[in-house]
Formats: structure tokens, sequence, C-alpha cells
């Protein structure tokens, strides 16, 4: 009895490496009449004939690397496929450490995706990624209960598709309105995973896999592959000679044979000429101090590699990506950026811009500014903050509330605040050129500027530090 469940067992991994091999094909070959009849697992062979058909259709027209990465995505299902099946014969891991000999196969597939965007940047780059990112989702077959370091299983597709959905919707948003084919393809990657495969394991296996009896014997393992041969052994002389080490054929150089020379009592002055008078920098002409017209004439300038290469700008970008995060990127000299659609999920990011003014026209959850020079921006509101990060000469003007506004790392920032956002809290670090202005109490249309201290003196009393800001007085 044991020995037929020892061969079956040893069958059962050589089904699965060849299913790593070979792609989907030889997962539904694996595990005989027993993974036939596993009502999960003929779920999952038809949430995958689904599924597989609509992706591999689009895959099919689009053709090239974006195939090559479709095939490869359904070896790994099939491979997770193998995983559950081989689970109901091995013990359960007592940690994801120990677990790794398990995922070894799963593995290997999701390095041979994440090969595919590596190196030169390939065609079809965001494909690629959104495929890699989205095996991740894969590692739910090893969930091993709470404490693991994973989320339950449904919760931990969802958070891998999150990593992955940022690439596919960049395919979507490339080829809205440019091919219908890579639409298709981002739209049916997207419901493999939620609302597939998520709501496959929310029906059978919330808590995971189901894991062999404690104490069976694990599968055996595939014999390691063989090794190289060793490094070459190591010189037998020493790196650093001594003089007791025996002698080298080879003669001494720099100073060790300048050195030898010397002791050696040899005549080392022997080569050098004699210095007549005429030779001497008093008596020559050209050293007598007078500078001479063509003394004068400036030497040819050299070239300089450094100027022949401009600043590097990115591209200018002011897009929604995901529906959530505004950016506004590398725009220079542009006075007219405007955010008109926008919402109190929303958030806005503004980076490497100068001499440039942005808009917002909305409530949105928080705006931060970050490496602008030269930069002015007015908004109505913001739910969380709005920030200012490593900027030079910019300019804020809120014209509705801002519970906390933030100041870091920047040198000269003008902020107009108007009466309802007067209950901003305003914080600061390495920072300075601050002023803060205010509408004027007694007439209407007129600022009052407030500098914000960049200086501050310690004192050390009752046992503590007190700190206030450095007032200065002019006469």
């Amino acid at each position: 009895m044991e020995k037929a469940l020892v061969e079956r067992l040893e069958a059962a991994v050589a089904r699965l490496e060849a299913a790593a091999a070979s792609g989907a094909s030889a997962a539904r070959d694996f595990g005989g009449a027993s993974a036939s009849s596993d009502p999960a697992i003929l779920a999952y062979d038809d949430f995958l004939a689904d599924a597989f058909a609509r992706l591999n259709a689009a895959a099919e027209k689009i053709g090239g690397t974006v195939l090559e990465a479709t095939n490869v995505l359904a070896e790994a299902f099939a491979v997770a496929k193998d995983l559950l099946i081989l689970a109901k014969q091995y013990p359960k891991p007592a940690s994801m450490a120990k677990a790794q000999d398990f995922l070894k196969p799963l593995n290997d597939t999701i390095a041979k995706a994440t090969a595919m965007t590596e190196g030169r940047r390939p065609d079809y780059f965001n494909h690629m990624k959104s495929v890699a990112d989205s095996l991740n989702a894969l590692a739910w077959v090893a969930f091993l209960g709470k404490g693991c370091g994973m989320s339950f299983p449904t919760a931990h597709v969802e958070e891998s598709w999150q990593m992955a959905e940022f690439y596919n919707n960049k395919v979507l948003v490339e080829y809205k309105n440019k091919d219908a084919d890579h639409v298709e393809w981002a739209k049916a990657l997207k419901e493999l995973y939620t609302p597939g495969l998520r709501d496959y394991i929310k029906k059978y296996y919330p808590l995971g896999p189901v894991w062999g009896p404690a104490g069976c014997a694990p599968p055996k393992a595939a014999a390691p592959a063989a090794k190289g041969p060793p490094p070459p052994a190591a010189p037998s002389a020493p790196l650093f000679s001594t003089d007791k080490s025996p002698k080298s054929s080879q003669p001494k150089q720099g100073m060790s044979a300048v050195f030898q020379e010397i002791g050696g009592g040899k005549d080392v002055t022997s080569g050098l000429r004699k210095v007549t008078d005429d030779m001497k920098a008093k008596n020559r002409a050209d050293r007598s101090g007078v500078v001479t017209s063509s003394a004068a004439a400036p030497a040819p300038a050299k070239t300089s590699r450094a100027g022949t290469f401009g600043s590097k700008t990115g591209t200018p970008k002011l897009e929604l990506q995901m529906g959530r995060k505004w950016v506004v990127e590398n725009q220079v000299g542009r006075k007219d950026l405007a955010i008109d659609e926008c919402d109190s999920k929303q958030s806005i990011y503004v980076f490497g811009c100068k001499d440039s003014v942005l808009q917002v026209n909305g409530k949105v959850n928080n705006i931060t500014v970050d490496k602008c020079t030269k930069f002015g921006i007015v908004f109505k509101d913001v739910v969380a903050a709005f920030e200012v990060v490593n900027c030079n000469g910019v300019e804020v003007q809120c014209q509705g509330t801002a519970p906390t506004i933030s100041i870091d790392n920047t040198a000269g920032c003008q902020l107009y605040l108007n009466k309802e956002s007067l209950a901003a809290s305003i914080t600061s670090a390495k920072s300075s050129e601050m002023n803060v202005l205010v509408p004027s109490d007694e007439t209407d249309g007129d600022w009052v500027e407030h500098p914000l201290p960049q200086q501050y003196i310690h004192f050390f009393q009752d046992g503590q530090f007190t700190t206030s800001p450095v007032s200065h007085s002019g006469a």
C-alpha cells in the first residue's frame, strides 16, 4: 500500500514538472481520476476555459509579445491548479519560508513573466508588466492561515491586482480610441482576477487550499541540478610578497626598484645632466617677468563636455490616472493649466513644473507640489492636506478651506489664505522666506503679510528645553 502511494506521488510530481514546462495543456492531465472528480477542480477548469477564451482571442489578434505573455499567464494558472491538487497530498508547511519548495514551480513561472519586462524596454511594456505583476495573486495557493504574513485568499487576489491595475489602466488609456483588441485584452485580464479568480476562491477555497493530514510524507523533491565545476584554486603565491618569500623572476618595479638601487650602493646620479648658467631661471629671457604680446595671447579654450548637454526634462503631463490621481508633471512656461473635473476622492500631484500656474476648480482630497520652481497654484478646497515639498519660489492661494498646510524643504513660499481658511494648521520644516498673507480686517481687498519664523532660540529651563522664534526688531 505504501509503495503504491509513493509511486502515485512520484508520478504526480513528474506531471507537475511537465506542466511548468509545457503550459496549461499538461495541467488537464494531472491528478488522474481523483482530480477530475473534485468539484473544485472541475469548477477551476470551467472558470479558466471561460476567462481565457476571451483573453486568448484578443491576444491572438495582437500577436507578438502580448501573445507570449498570455501563454505564460495560462501556464501559471495551470501550475496553480496542479498545486491545489498536490496540496491535498502535502503536509501543511509550518511557515511561508518552509513553503518555498512547494511554490517553486509557480515561482519559476512568475520569474519567466518578470524576465519579459527586464532589460531593454520591450514593445507592449505595459502589457508585460500587467501580466508579471498580476501573477503574484496566485500565491494564495500557499495560504497557511491567519498570521502567516499573507492576507486571506480573496483579499490577497484583490491586493495583488491593484498592483497590476496601474499598468493595465495604461493599456486602456493608450488604446482607448486606437485599437479595440488591446482594450479587450486589458478588460479580459482584469476580469480574470476580479471577479473571476476572486469569486472562485470565495466559493471553493475561502480559507486557502486543503492540505494533507499532519504527519504525511511530502512528495519527493526533484534531484538538484548538477553544479558547475568548482572555481579555480587561488594562486599558490601570496598576493603581496615579502623579502622572505621566494625570489621572483620578474624585476622589481616602482619605488621598490628605487630603494633597491639606493641600497645596492649604485651611483644613481651618474645619468643626470649638469645645469649650465644659461639653463638657470634667473638668466632666461622667457622668465624675466615681462609679459610679451605672444604671452598675452589667450590659450585656445577647451571644449567642455558638460556644456553640450542640456538639462533633462521629462515629458509634460496633465492626466488622471486610475480615476484617482491627477498628475501634473514637467510643465514649463504654462500659465493656463487647469483641472476642472475633479472630486473629493481624488488627489493631485504636481512635479517638476517651472514658471507655470495651475488652477484647481473643485474640491479634492489632497494636493502635493514637489520640486517646482517659480510655480503658482490656486485651489478651492482640500479634504486632507496641501503640501509643498522641495520647491523654490512658489505662490499658493487657497480660496476655500484646507485643514492642514505643510511646507517642507522649500526656499520662498507665498501663501494666500481667505477668511474660510484662516483656521488651517500650518507646519514647516527646513524652509525659508515663508510669508502668509491674510485679508485685512480694516479694508476690503487688502492683504496683511505675516512672515513665518525660520530661526528659533532654545533655552534649557527646569530640566527641559523651551523653544521660541527669534524676533528681529529694527531701529
